[in-house]
């Protein structure tokens, strides 16, 4: 993992910080101080922010915008 999935990882988690259990936002705090630190994560705390990305980050789904503009015949 690079050091910009890590960052983008953080970033879109920072929305959910506030859904997260004491344990996942103790461990998102980490972190975010190691992130500040610049220290590049190791593979277990990679797998873990992973998991927590998981967890609480849901992608939307866009809409099919061409289907309110298809003519019907």
């Amino acid at each position: 993992m690079s050091f910009r999935e890590q960052k983008k990882f953080l970033e879109e988690l920072k929305r959910y910080e506030w859904k997260m259990e004491e344990k996942d936002k103790a461990d998102y705090k980490l972190f975010i101080k190691r992130d500040k630190d610049e220290d590049e994560f190791d593979s277990v705390s990679m797998k873990r922010l992973k998991s927590l990305h998981e967890k609480y980050y849901t992608t939307k789904s866009k809409l099919d915008i061409e289907q309110f503009f298809k003519k019907t015949q």
